[in-house]
């Protein structure tokens, strides 16, 4: 197979990818975000003409290219990846880029900058052996997953939707493997508005908001069950230590293998709201990515696929289910058949500590570039 024989090189994947990785683009930061975006572009101009969407919501811009092909305008291959991080500017300090040995550090290096970047790599070798695909090709970046993909999930379904495949590079699963399903996860916005009072003073007059949240994140992430699962992982409160805190503001996250667990889920978080010792407590919905059902059969014959193309590669490609969202759960929920965790092999994303195996750039750019020559 002509892709066996392609020339990545992992050490020319590191050396292109470092400029990714030290532009950081934080969700929240739509001009850095958009940094990264303009690199991505340059890049991408190699392989078609280069298309930038405007952000919305106050978020960063989307890219989408449609590669030149003779079938321009059937229905395809979707490749969606995000560029944005949930690393806040300034990260690089504490994580730089830096390979040790055959691991390679950086914030956002393995979610998802890694991954894109093998896909990428995989289009430019595609081109230069002078092979063509048989189906038409469309890259999508996006500038907002990590919040829950408020300001394109629209744009995502509707690229979807005019195309027969999507191919999702996030990272592999820690043994390797794809993703051919996804749980559900919902996000919600709570505040506890309590009363004011001098904290040393007339600490008794006053109804602490900050005190009334506490409980309620304990309350919360008790419901925390086998089915469903509730954490809280943002607060926000308080500006003088000696005020009695009138507002807070947090953030919730639930998840759940079946929708019918999420739905239950959110009434029980809903009916949390209410007014008790003069605290009034709120929930409101967010964004809500829905059940992505494994083992749909266009997914499992595209999984079959890749399966058979690992093995050419003498590596092994695991498959399951998995929690922690992606734009994969809205393709996927449309019935379209997405393989996900496409991406590099590596640990601690998220985390000070994200890392890649080197290795793994040549392997999965290899795999991208084997269904992209396969898929029909």
């Amino acid at each position: 197979m002509p892709y066996l024989d392609l020339p990545f090189d992992a050490d020319a994947m590191l050396a292109g990818l470092k400029p990714w990785i030290e532009c950081e683009s934080p969700t929240f930061d739509a001009a850095a975000v958009n940094r990264m975006m303009s690199l991505a572009a340059y890049d991408l101009s190699q392989m078609g003409v280069v298309e930038r969407i405007p952000g919305r919501m106050g978020f960063g811009d989307s890219l989408r290219v449609r590669l030149p092909h003779p079938r321009a305008g059937e229905p395809g291959i979707l490749i969606a990846g995000h560029m944005d991080t949930v690393h806040p500017i300034g990260t690089l300090a504490k994580l730089p880029f830096r390979r040790e040995g055959d691991l390679c550090y950086g914030p956002g290096i393995q979610d998802m900058k890694g991954g894109n970047y093998c896909a990428l790599e995989a289009l430019r070798q595609i081109a230069a052996a002078g092979l063509h695909t048989p189906l038409p090709v469309t890259v999508l970046f996006t500038p907002d997953e990590e919040v829950g993909t408020p300001s394109t999930r629209e744009l995502i379904e509707s690229e979807a939707r005019r195309n027969r495949y999507v191919l999702v590079p996030e990272p592999a699963l820690p043994n390797g493997g794809v993703v051919i399903g996804r749980y559900a996860i919902a996000r919600f916005n709570l505040r506890t508005t309590g009363r004011p009072s001098h904290a040393g003073a007339r600490l008794a007059e006053g109804r602490s908001a900050i005190a009334a949240m506490a409980r309620r994140i304990l309350d919360i992430e008790a419901m925390t069950g086998a089915d469903c699962t509730f954490s809280v992982g943002v607060i926000h409160a308080g500006q003088w230590v000696n005020c009695v805190s009138s507002s807070c503001e947090a953030e919730a996250l639930s998840m759940a293998k079946r929708q019918e667990d999420l739905d239950d889920g959110i009434a029980r978080m809903l009916a949390l709201a209410g007014e008790a010792d003069d605290v009034l407590f709120e929930v409101t919905r967010g964004v809500t990515r829905p059940v992505w059902q494994p083992n749909q059969p266009g997914t499992m014959q595209m999984y079959d696929l890749a399966r058979e193309i690992a093995g050419e590669m003498g590596v092994e490609l695991p498959c399951d289910s998995a929690g922690g969202g992606s734009d994969g759960n809205f393709t996927g929920a449309l019935g379209i058949a997405t393989l996900d965790s496409l991406g590099v092999r590596g640990k601690g994303l998220h985390t000070l500590t994200e890392h890649i195996e080197v290795a793994s750039l040549p392997e999965r750019a290899r795999l991208m570039a084997g269904l992209l020559l396969r898929l029909e």
